[in-house]
């Protein structure tokens, strides 16, 4: 029997002061991003676990390198077992420069079963405007492994990605926007009533320097004293701390029976009543054996059982000015199950009774 575990998540009590954040927690400098790279390369060394002939790009790739170094030798004479094409990623990060490492992932887009212990070969990663950033080269580490053959076989996590840490190496400065005279923040959860509390804090720091452009972006005048010192302001900037303001939401997650409550959900005065209905049907085969001496037949005849079951109804009553932690109380001290749960707080959203936004991932 799979037993499903109720996880409540409570950020914050009733009643609790506000907790403050960071400006570099609440927003990003606009410019200031990460770039993805790909590119398509082959990985080699493997000890027969590579790609088969029905992938034809992977011998196809070895000849035009083979070829490229001065080595002719036909895609059809070509064994691929120990070779994987794979495609490789990476993520740029802002104001990387030309010597810098960096991570790469490479996974097997062909029928290769196995990277494990396989070394990447030199390998171009390029941008959305198609321009080389960086090169990639190295061995490749993957967390699993795959062992034995046929139905003898096991497999722990996944063998055909796999990691080359500081492989990638930068050519090309990452494109960005460098705050100039300007620096616009992106808050990173839109909200009004915190774009406006950035904006006090920022001017209270720094007189008349921002205002709010829209829920999502405050545009800041560097000031005069700064104009050559953008990186110490935007540092200045970042260590503000601002009361950061968060919509009322319950977010359900029905597969793992988590539920997530902020701090700012309110109960109206509301009475629950919840019951349960169990039906049960069950089907047994019974054999019917004739008499050694009758002229019938042996059959199996179907016999089925159908049970009801009625739980007494349980009621929750709340009054004026509940907190969510009385809620969550009352609805565990009647043995309220997950489902049951989830079950009632749509329907005190749907009678107006929960002032939230219920989401349901």
């Amino acid at each position: 029997m799979l037993t499903r575990v109720l996880v409540l998540v409570l950020s914050v009590a009733a009643g609790w002061p506000v907790r403050a954040a960071r400006l570099k927690d609440l927003v990003s400098v606009e410019g200031v991003r990460d770039n993805q790279l790909i590119g398509y390369g082959l990985v080699v060394g493997l000890a027969g676990t590579g790609d088969r002939r029905q992938t034809l790009f992977s011998a196809q790739s070895l000849t035009n390198m083979l070829e490229r170094l001065g080595v002719s030798v036909p895609a059809t004479a070509i064994r691929v077992n120990n070779t994987a094409a794979v495609m490789v990623t990476a993520t740029l990060p802002p104001f990387a420069q030309p010597g810098m490492h960096i991570d790469v992932t490479a996974a097997a887009i062909g029928d290769a079963a196995n990277l494990q212990g396989g070394i990447l070969l030199f390998t171009s990663l390029r941008g959305a405007d198609g321009q080389v950033y960086a090169v990639a080269q190295g061995p490749i580490t993957t967390g699993g492994f795959s062992s034995g053959r046929g139905g003898n076989s096991q497999t722990v996590n996944h063998p055909t990605v796999g990691r080359a840490p500081a492989a990638g190496t930068v050519e090309r400065v990452a494109p960005g926007i460098a705050p100039r005279g300007t620096v616009r923040l992106q808050v990173r959860y839109p909200d009004f009533t915190t774009a406006a509390r950035i904006v006090d804090a920022v001017n209270q720091k720094f007189a008349a320097a921002a205002h709010g452009d829209n829920a999502g972006l405050v545009s800041i005048t560097i000031p005069s004293g700064y104009a050559s010192r953008t990186t110490q302001f935007v540092s200045e900037l970042e260590a503000i701390v601002v009361d950061a303001d968060r919509p009322a939401r319950v977010v359900i997650n029905e597969r793992t029976g988590t539920i997530g409550l902020g701090k700012d959900v309110s109960v109206a005065p509301v009475a629950i009543l919840h019951g349960n209905l169990t039906v049960e049907v069950q089907t047994a085969a019974i054999v019917s054996q004739p008499n050694p001496l009758a002229q019938g037949t042996t059959e199996v005849v179907p016999q089925t059982t159908v049970t009801t079951k009625e739980e007494k109804a349980r009621n929750v009553v709340l009054k004026q000015g509940a907190t969510v932690e009385e809620l969550v109380r009352a609805l565990a001290a009647i043995g309220t199950t997950p489902r049951d749960l989830i079950a009632i707080l749509q329907n005190l959203r749907a009678a107006g009774a929960l002032e939230a936004e219920v989401e349901i991932i």
